[in-house]
């Protein structure tokens, strides 16, 4: 059987399960006080979304007031005037220039000059450092020659580099507030209101007001205010946004619902069971964010290089300005070198090429129904060589049908094995037990109370029922406890079987089947294509995971696994020098999960919270992962990318602004490096943002 160990390890004590059939192991790994809990919390996200939008609000305004400033100061300026030969200057010229200047300086610099003092505060000087010490040059030695010191101002060159500057920051924020709005259409699908159900009654309600249990009407086209189960209507719901899955999803009686899914045509009455930070969409929104804050070692590595690339531009620079001195050259050349070095080596780019790549895949791949709460597991996905499926709900539908019931104690008979056996299946969630009262209910067979209930770890489950001591196990369990297996058992190499005992007595056997997923056939197609050996491990017996394994033609399986066994298995690869990922319910799979360098947790709807996995799959499905392993790829190569052309741009353009080529006649102004540093900026940007289409390809 797809073991037992998937459903005994969900089970819990019975007196502690509600009715809602609600996900265990969210009730144990969501520890908040439900009193406290209100739809406050998503907007959240919004928060720290209104707040970006001001600072690019505020990039934008300075922009386009130091644009307008930067035409008369370009017009008045002596040294574009000797460039395109006129004559135009006003009485004071050099007083009026500064006086612009100092606007400039000041009001269009203020986000810069903020920046290094926080930078000097924590001991980190970086791109703000550099900026400020290239305005503050150029604006202090400009204004000290207006008041009597021998030189020529390039006041021009202050505004225009400001100017160039405060665009570049504007475009970044915009790319990197672009990057995140797959989030914040997530935090903007909740409904303001509620329609509460009161009796007779409907009342609108704020959504904050809604509690657990409430009933809520939802009307056809809204959307669904909260997670909850149908207890009335049919329709087809729209969760596209929240899983990826593009069809319409058809939700009758008893079906769970995500808040933020949107109804079709039909009107639904619902019991809600998860609200505010509980529920489905908020835990996604959480994850996610939690994602995009948590620093990856490929970002670590661009900080690393980034503050690096600022001691090594103020080495440079000084260095610049007094090797120009010493070989006799003017100070206002050897100044503006040095001024031109620190313009081109601010870290726009290389500052801007992995965050802007990591916030766009995160936010990306959970609109495809990809949760990443791992960075590093992430985009270490590229270098999986080995990759151990659970079977049952993953190659499977997990939509398992009875196809046999025999008895074989004639105390029994078949509908009394199925009635016994139900008590123990009634609160679990997997695919067995939902197949086993599935048929308890077409048959009409009322299931009976039980006491004691415990789960034979890896096994099966036990109960008391009706005074006796009934068990529903694996075939594992009875050759371990040398009770032999019926021969007519295993009639069809694709069932799975589970075996009824009393009293340690076997009296029956239920079969049941599951179909192998459409697209399992085309994800292993993908995963050999790409070099990643695929095996199964599956606590079915031999026959069932040999005919699944032959169908799917997978590299090899290993029957009857119980919890413990994964992780050995997983050990034993990794010895052999494989990266290896696992995927598993991220329930009883746990140990194997962490193990695994890749933990990959499948589930679908609000079965999503699992603790242990480092990339959580919504829906059940390996082409999922198949994406999820070349999205993974295309990340690192983006990022790699990035880094490359940030850095690669500066080792050019420093010896340029430096004056290398002086000799030849070529020198990199300040302006000209401000424009080129913009220019790569907005290349980065550009570049992370085409990740958007390495996914819809999938």
């Amino acid at each position: 059987m797809e073991n037992h160990k998937e459903h005994e390890n969900k089970k819990i004590d019975h007196s502690k399960m509600d009715h809602s059939k609600m996900n265990t192991t969210q009730e144990e790994h969501t520890n908040m006080d439900h009193s406290k809990m209100d739809h406050s919390s998503i907007p959240m996200g919004m928060a720290g979304h209104n707040h970006h939008q001001m600072m690019i609000n505020d990039f934008k305004k300075r922009f386009w007031v130091i644009l307008v400033l930067t035409f008369p100061i370009l017009l008045f300026s002596p040294m574009i005037q000797e460039f395109f030969n006129y004559e135009l200057l006003l009485p004071g010229n050099s007083y009026v220039l500064f006086a612009l200047s100092t606007i400039v300086y000041f009001y269009g610099g203020w986000p810069f000059l903020k920046g290094f003092w926080s930078e000097i505060k924590s001991g980190s000087p970086g791109m703000m450092t550099l900026i400020t010490m290239a305005i503050s040059v150029a604006y202090f030695y400009s204004s000290a020659t207006v008041f009597g010191l021998k030189g020529v101002d390039f006041f021009w060159e202050l505004a225009t580099l400001i100017a160039i500057m405060l665009i570049g920051h504007w475009i970044e924020m915009k790319s990197v507030l672009g990057a995140s709005k797959a989030l914040q259409l997530l935090v903007s699908m909740m409904p303001a209101e509620a329609h509460k159900v009161n009796g007779d009654k409907i009342e609108d309600i704020a959504l904050d007001k809604l509690l657990k249990n409430d009933v809520i009407l939802v009307k056809p086209g809204e959307k669904v205010p909260a997670d909850g189960i149908i207890i009335e209507g049919t329709s087809y719901l729209n969760e596209s946004m929240l899983t990826g899955e593009s069809k319409p999803i058809k939700k009758e009686e008893n079906d769970k619902v995500i808040g933020g899914s949107v109804n079709g045509n039909g009107s639904l009455k619902i019991k809600v069971e998860h609200t505010g930070k509980d529920s489905y969409l908020n835990k996604v929104i959480t994850m996610v964010e939690e994602a995009q804050k948590t620093k990856s070692k490929m970002q670590n590595l661009s900080d690393r290089a980034a503050k690096w690339l600022t001691y090594i531009a103020l080495a440079i620079g000084f260095g610049t300005l007094a090797t120009w001195l010493l070989l006799g050259f003017p100070f206002v050349f050897a100044l503006e070198r040095m001024v031109t070095v620190m313009v081109i080596a601010c870290p726009h780019a290389l500052g801007l090429a992995i965050p802007l790549v990591v916030a766009i895949s995160t936010a990306v791949s959970a609109q495809n129904g990809l949760l990443i709460r791992n960075r590093t597991a992430f985009e270490e996905s590229r270098k999986i060589s080995v990759l151990l499926f659970d079977k049952t709900g993953t190659l499977t539908k997990g939509d398992f049908g009875v196809t046999r019931i025999e008895s074989v104690d004639e105390n029994y008979n078949s509908d009394e094995v199925l009635r016994l056996s139900s008590a123990l299946e009634q609160s679990s969630e997997h695919p067995i037990a939902v197949g086993i009262i599935k048929k308890v209910k077409e048959n009409n067979i009322i299931i009976p109370k039980l006491e004691k209930f415990n789960a034979i770890t890896g096994k099966g489950v036990e109960a008391i029922v009706e005074g006796k001591d009934v068990k529903v196990v694996s075939p594992g369990y009875l050759r371990e406890n040398n009770i032999s297996i019926p021969e007519d058992a295993y009639s069809d190499a694709a069932e799975t079987v589970v075996f009824i005992l009393i009293d340690n007595k076997l009296i029956g056997f239920i079969a049941l089947a599951d179909e192998i997923r459409p697209e399992s056939a085309e994800a292993i197609r993908v995963f050999k294509k790409n070099n990643i050996k695929v095996l199964m491990a599956t606590g079915d017996n031999e026959q069932t995971a040999k005919a699944v394994s032959d169908k799917l033609g997978l590299d090899g399986y290993y029957a009857e696994v119980l919890p413990h066994q994964k992780v050995e298995i997983i050990k034993e690869l990794q010895a052999k020098g494989e990266f290896v990922a696992m995927t598993g319910d991220g329930v009883n799979d746990a140990p194997a999960l962490a193990q695994a360098n890749v933990g990959i947790a499948v589930g679908s709807g609000t079965d999503v919270a699992a603790e242990t996995a480092d990339i959580i799959l919504v829906n059940s499905n390996p082409q999922d992962i198949a994406n999820l392993i070349l999205f993974g790829k295309a990340t690192y190569n983006k990022m790699i990318q990035n880094i490359i052309w940030a850095t690669g741009y500066n080792v050019i353009a420093i010896p340029l602004a430096a004056g290398v080529l002086y000799s030849s006649g070529f020198v990199l102004g300040p302006a000209i490096g401000a424009v080129f540093m913009s220019l790569s900026t907005i290349i980065v940007a550009v570049n992370a943002q085409l990740l958007k289409r390495s996914i819809s390809k999938k």
